[in-house]
Parts: structure tokens; sequence; C-alpha cells
């Protein structure tokens, strides 16, 4: 059984989405716990984290994880302007 965790600011984004938004985002979810590394593996300062891109309706939604083995930790989930800024600001 493999755990899903949520940072407090995943938490915050995800309660201001709508119910049809949090639908595609738990579908997306699923795809991240099914094959961890279906996202993009970032360099640098992001070292260990992945960026998974996915479209609600015309929208570009970036979610950020770390995985393990037993885990799969849900970081940061936005549009991509200041998305990484965010990101980097938060780890």
């Amino acid at each position: 059984m493999i755990q899903v965790l949520q940072t407090p600011l995943f938490k915050r984004r995800k309660k201001k989405l709508y119910k049809w938004q949090i639908t595609i985002l738990d579908g997306e979810i699923n795809k991240i716990v099914m094959n961890p590394t279906i996202g993009q593996m970032k360099k640098g300062d992001l070292t260990g984290v992945y960026v998974h891109k996915f479209k609600m309706k015309k929208d570009l939604f970036l979610l950020a994880y770390t995985f393990d083995p037993a885990t799969r930790t849900l970081i940061m989930l936005g549009s991509h302007e200041n998305f990484y800024r965010d990101l980097k600001k938060y780890k």
C-alpha cells in the first residue's frame, strides 16, 4: 500500500479549486501513485523534486512531488506563473 502525503501548501492550494478540478486532480494523483516517474525530474536547487504537467480544460497546471517506494509526497500545485520561484522558496 502506497501512502500519499500532502504538504500544508498543497492542501491550501487544493482547497481553492472547484469540485470538477479536484476530480481531475485526483485522477492525475492516481497516475503519479501508479507511475511516479511520469513527471520530469528537476535539477539544481530542486534536485529530487518531480513536476507533472497536466491540463484542466485549457489551463496548464503543474504538480510538484517527491517519492520513495512507500510514499508519494505532494508538495505544490499551481499554474506555471511563479511556480518554480514559489517552489524554491518553500523547499
